[in-house]
């Protein structure tokens, strides 16, 4: 249950005077964080934090009030000039004076009683809003605030500027923060209070009320000590939240899984390379993990290309020698096929059955494979989400293995966990993180790198050209044909778009037929898995040998004589992604090249992204500087798969914070794991506040 101290922070924004259902639509599009498929509350809005100021505390006089700043003015209102009967797009103006000048305050549809109400002839008046000069005349067109010099005390000389969406006012949202921070209770200390005092920060009140209401320009800079203290709660949050699903996994005691090693013998001897040290130091640290009592749950992190799927299948092969199956999870069905068809040969060289498993498989065929995976005649399950699915059931689940995990939440991971007698874990990705945002996002987990590519690949050349050289691009592509050379060309869109001027993946397919013939294909995530099949079979096997689609060719996919990627419009990717699209190519032990085709004008972000693709290839290198770029958000791919980002801290300005988070969490819990003390029992007060509920019901569920 939660405790009833916070029940007003949980109660419905439409509590809030003023705030209806349309209203609270609204204001869901600003709120930061995941409320996606909730009612938004109360407590979301204390979270929408101001980006800057608006100082009205400018007060020059008329005359000396430069064009385009918000000034404050004390003004004798004098006549007024209505509209024109019948004359509505007239504006309606006010002619107001002080000792230095006269202005016109201007208003367009204006009803005119409003306007009498508001500025009566003869009255004093504040006004505050921006300065416009037209041939060497004063106005200032619909004002922000008209207040009675008597009201003064009403105006805010320092107004907090919130992010907002087209319905949505800032008067409006301002009134329903105010709102809220008024019911916000009394709530005990959480943090430690002389980490409190050495950092200098407030408490959590204080620091909430500052930045709503604050008192000079730099109390909203993510910087100071009132929105680093909130920040060190969100981390504080985040860090317990995946400390306590890391006790909870590892409480599922695992089961060692020593092996003989002889289904690895026969797959090292299928190999047709040698693993590189670092492929090498991670077997050892899974075997190391899977002999052990305690269940792992380690991340591999590898560039593309760098051979984390051998690395997966080295580890299932001991868990079969363990007498036990294994499952590998894939975010796409693409993807899930590929690795099936590298594992496939590799597997059956040491006598082991493997199934594929996806939302394809129908009718008798899934059925077959589902009692196949039941009775344990298969050694290794490959597939996708549909591996989560109640109808699977495995006869003895020991090993499982999760790639891309950013695809998936730490809700699936348990889901999967659920599958087995708590099996043990491998997270693979090829997203290079940052480590900092290792910290943030995968803090329950151990981590080894792959760090070096597999031998005989070839560095990746890469060039950046205006749109304007297209043909003399075009030109090179025949040459490369006619060397037998395979081509990626990658478009942002599937079919052209009314509201963007970029090129998609089926117009330049089109394009490029006119020149090619049938040698172009097209793949896009709109087509069906039987077609995206068959295009990418046809480029394997060479009857198209230039492969126009969008990013769905991203993750995963293998065609090692392909030579050449092509991106269009590469100013509207991300570094991260760039890289990974990037990393189609280079497969081989032929040399590749890589071609960001970009519209100018170019923006300070976007030159510097093609720089950094320009100057490296080192994926770590590449995702330490995206996240400069970015922040952390984008990043993960959490903006686009529904995993929580960071409400109000910002990794690129609160990194120190992480690690004391993390290191504040496990102590917390290595003292009191179920968080019973007093300062656990407010702790689990900020868990509520964050929205890591899942957190305190893995407490319950021990």
């Amino acid at each position: 249950m939660r405790p009833s101290v916070l029940d007003p922070l949980f109660a419905p924004v439409t509590t809030l005077d003023g705030v209806g259902a349309k209203l609270a639509d609204l204001m869901a599009n600003i709120v930061p964080g995941d409320v996606a498929g909730r009612e938004l509350r109360v407590g979301d809005l204390l979270f929408v934090l101001p980006h800057s100021l608006i100082d009205r505390r400018n007060r020059p006089g008329i005359a000396n009030a430069a064009e385009g700043t918000i000034v404050t003015l004390d003004l004798t209102v004098g006549r007024h000039h209505p509209s024109p009967p019948g004359r509505r797009n007239v504006p309606y103006r006010v002619f107001a004076f002080d000792e230095t000048g006269e202005i016109a305050l201007t208003f367009f549809h204006a009803r005119a009683p409003w306007i009498e109400k508001i500025l009566p002839e003869g009255e004093q008046v504040l006004v505050s809003g921006r300065m416009e000069w037209f041939n060497g005349r004063a106005s200032m067109v619909h004002p922000d605030f008209v207040v009675p010099v008597a009201e003064a005390h009403t105006l805010p000389t320092l107004e907090p500027v919130y992010p907002l969406t087209a319905g949505l006012s800032a008067k409006v949202l301002r009134r329903a923060i105010a709102q809220s921070l008024e019911r916000l209770p009394d709530l005990p200390e959480w943090q430690d209070e002389s980490f409190l005092s050495r950092n200098r920060m407030p408490a959590f009140s204080e620091a909430l009320n500052r930045l709503h209401d604050p008192d000079a320009p730099e109390d909203v800079q993510p910087e100071n000590p009132y929105w680093r203290r909130i920040a060190y709660d969100e981390f504080l949050a985040g860090q317990l939240s995946l400390a306590l699903v890391r006790a909870k996994v590892k409480r599922l005691s695992g089961r060692p899984l020593a092996g003989d090693g002889r289904f690895e013998a026969k797959i090292r001897a299928a190999l047709p390379y040698q693993l590189t040290r670092s492929q090498e130091e991670a077997v050892q640290d899974i075997h190391a993990d899977l002999a052990s009592p305690e269940r792992m749950v380690r991340l591999l992190q590898g560039d593309v290309g760098a051979g984390k799927t051998v690395v997966a299948l080295l580890a299932m092969a001991r868990a079969a020698e363990a007498g036990g199956q294994s499952a590998l999870m894939a975010p796409t069905e693409i993807l899930a096929r590929q690795h099936a068809a590298t594992i496939a040969p590799l597997a059956e060289s040491a006598g082991l059955r493997i199934a594929v498993l996806t939302g394809r498989e129908k009718g008798r065929e899934r059925q077959r494979i589902l009692d196949e995976i039941a009775s344990g005649a298969v050694d290794f399950v490959i597939g996708t989400h549909a591996l989560f699915q109640e109808t699977v059931q495995f006869r003895d689940l020991a090993f499982a293995v999760v790639d891309e995990q950013h695809r998936f939440g730490v809700h699936q991971r348990l889901a999967m966990t659920a599958k087995g007698n708590a099996p043990d874990m491998l997270v693979m990705t090829a997203t290079p993180i940052p480590r900092t945002l290792v910290l943030s996002a995968f803090g329950d987990m151990d981590v080894s790198r792959l760090t070096e590519k597999p031998a005989g690949r070839q560095p990746i050349r890469t060039v950046t050209l205006p749109v304007e050289r297209l043909p003399q691009l075009v030109d090179r592509l025949r040459k490369a044909l006619s060397e037998d050379q395979k081509v990626y060309w990658i478009c942002p869109l599937v079919e052209e778009s009314e509201e963007l001027e970029l090129m998609s993946a089926e117009d330049r397919h089109a394009a490029l037929q006119k020149v090619f013939g049938n040698a172009v294909g097209l793949i896009h995530g709109r087509m069906k898995a039987a077609d995206k099949d068959e295009a990418m079979r046809a480029f394997k096997t060479g009857e198209t040998r230039i492969l126009v689609g969008t990013t769905v060719v991203e993750v995963g996919v293998d065609v090692p004589d392909a030579t050449i990627i092509v991106i269009e419009h590469a100013e509207r990717f991300g570094l991260a992604q760039l890289h990974q699209l990037r990393g189609r190519v280079g497969r081989g032990a032929l040399a590749s090249s890589c071609v960001l085709v970009y519209k100018g004008p170019l923006g300070e972000t976007a030159t510097r992204r093609l720089e950094v693709m320009r100057d490296t290839e080192d994926g770590f290198v590449i995702a330490e500087e995206d996240l400069k770029l970015r922040g952390e958000g984008d990043l993960l791919g959490t903006k686009q798969s529904g995993t929580p980002g960071f409400r109000v801290a910002r990794i690129e300005a609160h990194v120190d914070l992480l690690q004391a988070a993390r290191d504040d969490a496990r102590l917390v819990l290595s003292r009191d794991p179920e968080l019973q003390s007093p300062r656990g029992e407010a702790l689990r007060l900020l868990l509520y506040l964050f929205g890591r509920d899942e957190a305190i019901r893995l407490l319950r569920a021990g």
